[in-house]
């Protein structure tokens, strides 16, 4: 396995591989990785010649400054993990490589994919993510990139991304992984004790109750006896909301195939998200 910390080291890797005709896979992290992440690089593995992970802390999607600063980092637990898994390229470049002073972010309107749900409550967030895949993509020109549903909301906007730019990257959403109990794999899980890790299963319970809810109810009657439910546990709602999953506009009165429930809560001081399609 390669490790590179230079945008000019890694291009020069991947414009020679792909002369040879090898599929490039790309899988963009901000590191600390757990199970979830590791499945990406498996998958890719199944499809593509190459596998490229980024491990990138990306400050412009840090709305919450405590949130950057907290946010876990282990660049030889990321390291050793990649390489025991079978990545070819792990890529770890600094803020000046990701963002240098002569850089100019693309413009990339975004509609109303960014004012709903995590953009309603992390303004800026979707800018910064937008921001950096885009330059990611733009040093790795990658053939396939894999993304984690578990931000269901980063992937749509993801894929509109692609649209925008009418670029040939195929993107490839990656099932949420849980652990035994229901909970979400989250470099967030990290930051829980053991007594918040049990609260945090009443996430995947509230999902569990919508899922098997009847579908003659309208879908805000569903979401209020949702937060009812929710609001019997240990965490504190930010939203819940059940959405288009290709407008992310919330559904009122009329059920869509692929409805999604999406939830943000904190357990304590950490703030976690997941959903579940569920209809």
């Amino acid at each position: 396995m390669k490790i590179i910390e230079l945008n000019s080291e890694l291009k020069k890797l991947i414009s020679e591989l792909k002369s040879k005709g090898k599929i490039i896979g790309f899988i963009p992290t901000m590191g600390s990785l757990h199970q979830g992440h590791l499945s990406m690089v498996s998958t890719a593995k199944s499809t593509c010649d190459i596998v490229v992970v980024s491990v990138f802390v990306n400050p412009t999607q840090f709305n919450n400054p405590d949130d950057l600063l907290n946010y876990p980092r282990n660049p030889k637990r990321d390291a050793k993990l990649l390489e025991e898994i079978g990545c070819d390229i792990v890529f770890f470049p600094s803020v000046e490589e990701i963002y240098p002073a002569n850089y100019i972010s693309p413009i990339i309107p975004l509609g109303n994919l960014d004012k709903v749900m995590e953009g309603a409550f992390r303004p800026g967030h979707f800018q910064g993510v937008v921001q950096v895949v885009s330059r990611l993509f733009e040093i790795v020109s990658p053939d396939k990139a894999y993304f984690g549903l578990k931000d269901f909301q980063q992937v749509a906007l993801v894929n509109h991304l692609i649209e925008y730019t009418k670029s040939n990257i195929e993107i490839v959403p990656c099932t949420i992984v849980r652990d035994q109990n229901g909970l979400a794999l989250s470099s967030r899980n990290q930051r829980l004790n053991d007594s918040q890790k049990v609260d945090a299963l009443h996430i995947y319970k509230t999902l569990q109750k919508a899922l098997e809810s009847p579908k003659n109810i309208s879908p805000q009657k569903l979401k209020q006896e949702c937060i009812n439910y929710f609001n019997t546990g240990n965490l504190e709602l930010e939203y819940l909301i059940i959405a288009n999953p290709f407008t992310l506009e919330e559904l009122q009165e009329n059920w869509i195939e692929g409805a999604v429930m999406c939830i943000a809560c904190y357990c304590g001081d950490v703030r976690l998200i997941d959903n579940m399609k569920i209809n």
